[in-house]
């Protein structure tokens, strides 16, 4: 089930919608307007840890660093 993100023409609300289909009705859940903007979604996906010189771990199991997009958008 694709989720998209929008943003209310109206009152600038940011939400997400599941749309099942085409003929989904997307309202803004603050204003219940029907004007709204698609936004571009990013998304995450884990990365492989690569293993350093020593054979071990390159990384502690946390994540690499900058999250939901790899920081390139400044987010972190």
């Amino acid at each position: 089930m694709p989720i998209f993100e929008y943003v209310c023409d109206d009152c600038g609300e940011r939400y997400e919608q599941i749309v099942l289909s085409k003929s989904t009705k997307i309202t803004c859940p603050k204003c219940d307007s029907g004007q709204h903007t698609v936004q571009l979604s990013v998304f995450a996906a884990p990365s492989n840890a690569t293993k350093a010189s020593n054979g071990g771990s390159s990384t502690s199991g946390a994540p690499s660093g900058g999250g939901c997009c790899g920081g390139a958008c400044g987010c972190q």
